[in-house]
């Protein structure tokens, strides 16, 4: 059963005006705990320094002109709402910083930053307030570094992300032409609006098959199998209950409090998308195949014996247009994908994932998802925690990919070089895979508990390694033919085990 979650007293609100809080955004504030804080937590690298009054200017003129972000979410365990801050105080939001440790630069530093930003993403944010915060460290690496922590429960990764780009500009000089929307917003609307259309109708349905469902989970028969054929989002809820559990490993355990952060040295995206060419698979497709193998490689080093070991990772799928995500909220379902973290040969791992990308994109996973969470979010307390533990069984990790502006960007006058974010694991979950593209580079991150991963650079330094024998294929084999896991055999043998470290 999970931890019992902590329950923010009304009696505490600040005062001002209240609105109920959506039911998924509910979910979202209730799935809280101590060993999995339920935030989103970016870090920012520029490539000058950043004082702390311009980081403020931009935060209260850019930030603040949502005005959710002025607001406390508030929960009496009868419903959650947003109350407006009277109280409200910039300065207890945005502070200045220092690295742990003397690094003066390089990889040093590097490590400083992770070991930075793993506290950070460890402690929960401050209740009783607004649920965010900024911390900048004005000294990084010749510039600065901004570490920035929202609650989920004011919006989805996707629309964060955006939040965040919206605090920057496509000039070094705030212009009213630099036109930032048009540098990184990809139109997708027309396609998913059909989609978007139908979630209320899902809405109400979540509450009607997860209370079932729950009782289908524990008992499967046949009978009860059939009696949900009537409806293809029925079906794909007990396709998901009757998933087996994700095998055990070192990717899961009992979870502690305290989390560990690393990211990669940066692809060039233009050899990523070469490879996708010559396999015919999505970018997307060979990141996450990269990131299986970056997990496989830890896995044997730390002595797991993983011949044809699948895991899971629940993905977020976008519901509506990106175009709208700045209008907050969490309007995103969830699907499970399948890490073939068994399997040695690199194409067949790349095969591996992209097949089951292409089910999932057919399937009514994503929106089955959104309407269980908007039922979870006016659940009962037990019912919330039996059906979170349920289906967070299933997965071992938790893995984004956001595409972000090819282009530079600028914060407050500083040109922003790299960037990563993670977001929050739920119930028994404690692995999280991040990927974001940017300026023409992609940038992998990991995030995990510390009792289960405690060494996450262990796991990032292998993800351009196990990319790097993609490409090494894609130049090697024939430009006339996709890449062929025969070839791969030939030309990549196996390697001995490397160490964790």
């Amino acid at each position: 059963m999970a931890t019992p979650k902590p329950r923010q007293r009304a009696s505490r609100a600040p005062d001002g005006r209240r609105e109920a809080m959506s039911r998924v955004d509910t979910a979202w504030l209730r799935m809280e705990r101590p060993t999995n804080p339920m935030m989103i937590t970016g870090v920012l690298m520029f490539a000058e320094p950043m004082s702390l009054a311009r980081l403020k200017r931009v935060i209260a003129q850019r930030f603040l002109a949502y005005p959710r972000f002025r607001q406390t979410p508030l929960d009496n365990g009868a419903g959650a709402v947003w109350c407006e801050s009277g109280d409200f105080d910039l300065d207890r939001h945005v502070r200045a910083a220092k690295l742990p440790g003397r690094a003066a630069s390089g990889p040093a530093q590097k490590r400083a930053l992770e070991r930075f930003a793993s506290k950070l993403a460890s402690t929960p944010l401050e209740k009783g307030r607004p649920l965010w915060r900024f911390d900048l460290v004005a000294d990084y690496q010749g510039g600065s570094a901004l570490v920035a922590r929202i609650h989920h429960c004011y919006a989805d990764g996707i629309a964060l992300v955006q939040v965040l780009l919206s605090l920057t500009d496509t000039t070094r000089q705030a212009l009213r032409g630099s036109e930032l929307d048009k540098a990184w917003l990809k139109h997708d609307g027309a396609r998913v609006a059909r989609r978007v259309g139908a979630l209320d109708r899902y809405r109400e349905l979540g509450g009607k098959v997860l209370e079932q469902g729950i009782a289908l989970a524990r008992d499967p028969s046949l009978a009860a199998i059939l009696a949900w054929e009537g409806g293809a989002i029925a079906r794909e809820f007990v396709g998901t209950l009757l998933l087996p559990d994700d095998p055990p490993s070192l990717l899961r355990g009992a979870l502690g409090p305290d989390k560990r952060v690393a990211w990669a040295e940066p692809l060039d995206l233009e050899e990523v998308k070469a490879v996708g060419r010559a396999s015919g698979c999505t970018v997307n497709d060979v990141l996450m195949a990269a990131a299986a193998g970056a997990l496989r490689s830890y896995m044997l080093a730390r002595g797991e014996s993983l011949d044809g070991t699948v895991v899971r990772a629940t993905v977020p799928v976008n519901l509506r247009p990106l175009e709208h995500a700045r209008q907050l909220g969490n309007h995103f379902g969830l699907v499970f994908l399948e890490l073939p973290v068994g399997e040695a040969n690199p194409v067949r791992r790349l095969r591996h994932v992209a097949a089951c990308m292409d089910q999932l994109k057919s399937s009514r996973q994503a929106i089955m998802a959104f309407g269980v969470l908007a039922a979870l979010g006016m659940a009962p307390p037990m019912l919330q925690d039996v059906a979170l533990e349920i289906f967070s069984r299933k997965a071992s990790a938790v893995a984004t990919n956001v595409p972000g502006p090819q282009q530079p960007l600028y914060m407050a006058g500083c040109m922003l070089r790299e960037m990563m974010f993670w977001v929050p694991q739920t119930g028994s979950v404690g692995v999280g895979i991040s990927i974001l593209s940017y300026n023409g580079r992609v940038h992998f991150g990991l995030i995990a508990d510390a009792g289960l991963i405690p060494d996450p650079d262990a796991v990032a330094g292998r993800f351009g390694a196990e990319f790097d024998k993609l490409l090494y294929l894609a130049l090697m084999g024939d430009w006339q033919r996709t890449l062929d896991a025969a070839m791969a055999d030939a030309l990549v043998p196996a390697a001995p085990i490397p160490t964790a470290g």
